[in-house]
């Protein structure tokens, strides 16, 4: 009939508009690269491993697809782990001075490589230029502090008896991994794998989902430095990757960086399954002005605090206190914050990592702007249909709102909320109040003031007239033992990441059989 050749002609239009469909998506996913895991576990992957289809990954600034990672499984940690064992006596039987000379090829070919580096950091996270560079200089400096390692960690020896000697040694702890967050896709993986790597650990990284790119270049960087590929390994994915990695039994010592409860959760896992482990969570970061201080100075500081890298770094400011009405402080803070454009050129703002972050963003204004707070600027205008923008915000809040959500709870974005106290004591009290303990500031001309503050804060990383006061090489960075910043001992850098990642062995020796020329009721060397 006419009616089932008109169906016959449909079928076929429709079959043949599906096949160019499916054509022209599989030329447009082969158009962008297919992002993998790196190091020894590639070469020896079991046949057959069924894995989640691939992650897309988003350019912040414009929304559009520009790689695609691979997601792995818990079979990819076992193959990873494995291969790290068969690299590790090899490993770590190199002297440190050897494996530190591979580090220092290493910072060499990143230095060379610096253009590429800061290139795609800014492609894939939306820094701009500027907070990108930071990001590569701040990683190399801790590549530095592990090259360094060889006159650092040296054992101590001492004659503690007659005939008598101790001394004490550093050894790897074996194989060890760190799971990292996007917000600084090179220097946050560099808080701890040069430092592990140079100790004689081998190391499984698993970075951020949301930004593989960096990473996967530093990966053949490492390998070109003279890293064997199972003492260094990448395996993406998310959260079977690491509760795999939480659980797996050969598997010495965890790090952590992200949110505060993921953080909590990570820590009681992979402490439960016997590891070393330190996880650092979130901030609530908060600004203290005093009525002395410099308005020039502190405002354009408390601006690149609140609103550089769009906010998303644990260091950001989240809230600054006025002791007392600082109108003039105030009306500054917001004029410079006002100027600040969008883009990806130095001195602009960026974009948010992406579209769930805008929105949670955005849903923190509008609930603070309906129960009460003021919106002196307003970043929401900032939102476009391409990318994912959130402009620099400034939120007043009146003293009943002192524990309004946005003045809890980590946002991760160009907010600044502002509530006035009465004096140091009220401020002091609304900031140890506050259960995140990771940094704090002062601003004050005053000597005596700051040194009140510094001591006082509830926070282990402190800002005299600095609002963004991370610790610079030798110093480590890490929050307050016992807060919400920090599950698990040591800082996360320097001496505290050697600490983490090496293990002391102590040796009593004695060499002869003669009496101590002194009694010593203390020694036990042959003595009843």
């Amino acid at each position: 009939t006419l009616q089932s050749q008109f169906r016959k002609v449909g079928w076929r239009l429709a079959a043949r508009f599906t096949s160019s469909f499916l054509v022209a998506c599989a030329r447009a996913a082969m158009s962008v690269p297919l992002i993998t895991g790196a190091g020894a576990w590639r070469e020896n992957e079991a046949a057959g491993v069924k894995r989640p289809n691939p992650l897309d990954i988003e350019s912040p600034h414009d929304g559009k697809v520009i790689a695609r990672v691979e997601m792995g499984t818990a079979a990819d940690v076992t193959v990873a782990v494995a291969a790290a064992k068969a690299a590790y006596g090899e490993w770590s039987s190199l002297t440190m001075k050897r494996r530190a000379t591979i580090m220092i090829k290493f910072h060499h070919l990143c230095e060379q490589n610096a253009e590429e580096l800061v290139g795609l950091i800014c492609k894939e996270n939306g820094k701009n230029r500027t907070e990108a560079q930071g990001d590569l200089a701040k990683g190399l400096e801790t590549v530095e502090w592990a090259f360094s390692m060889p006159q650092l960690a040296q054992g101590r020896i001492l004659p503690v008896s007659g005939g008598v000697y101790c001394h004490d040694f550093r050894e790897p702890v074996g194989i060890v991994t760190s799971i990292v967050p996007f917000n600084f896709p090179f220097m946050v993986p560099m808080w701890t794998t040069p430092i592990a790597l140079v100790a004689g650990n081998c190391v499984i990284l698993k970075p951020s989902e949301k930004v593989p790119l960096t990473m996967r270049r530093v990966a053949d960087l490492m390998y070109e430095a003279g890293v064997p590929k199972g003492a260094f390994q990448m395996v993406n994915g998310a959260r079977e990757v690491v509760d795999a990695l939480c659980d797996h039994k050969d598997i010495a010592a965890l790090t952590f960086v992200g949110s505060s409860a993921v953080a909590e959760l990570v820590h009681t896992r992979a402490t439960a399954a016997g590891k070393k482990a330190l996880c650092l969570g979130g901030a609530k970061n908060h600004l203290v002005a005093s009525p002395d201080c410099d308005v020039e100075m502190a405002s354009s500081d408390i601006v690149v605090s609140f609103s550089g890298c769009a906010g998303q770094r644990c260091m950001a400011a989240a809230i600054l206190l006025t002791v007392g009405e600082q109108t003039k402080l105030v009306e500054k803070v917001c004029e410079k914050a006002r100027n600040l454009k969008k883009g990806q050129e130095s001195g602009c703002v960026g974009p948010v990592i992406d579209k769930a972050a805008m929105e949670r963003i955005t849903r923190h204004i509008t609930a603070a702007e309906q129960d009460g707070a003021q919106v002196l600027v307003d970043g929401r205008s900032w939102s476009c249909d391409a990318g994912y923008w959130v402009g620099p915000t400034v939120l007043k809040f009146p003293p009943e709102l002192k524990d309004h959500p946005a003045m809890r709870e980590e946002i991760f974005g160009p907010i600044l909320c502002v509530l006035t106290v009465k004096d140091a004591a009220e401020a002091l009290a609304v900031e140890n109040a506050d259960p995140h303990g990771n940094a704090a500031c002062i601003y004050t001309q005053s000597g005596e003031t700051a040194d009140w503050f510094a001591r006082n804060f509830g926070a282990a990383m402190i800002g005299v007239n600095v609002g963004v006061p991370v610790p610079r090489e030798p110093f480590s960075f890490g929050g307050l033992e016992g807060s919400r910043s920090k599950f698990g001992e040591h800082d996360i850098t320097g001496d505290g990441a050697m600490n983490f990642f090496t293990k002391v062995r102590k040796v009593t020796t004695k060499w002869t059989s003669k009496p101590n020329a002194v009694p010593d009721l203390a020694s036990f060397a042959g003595v009843m």
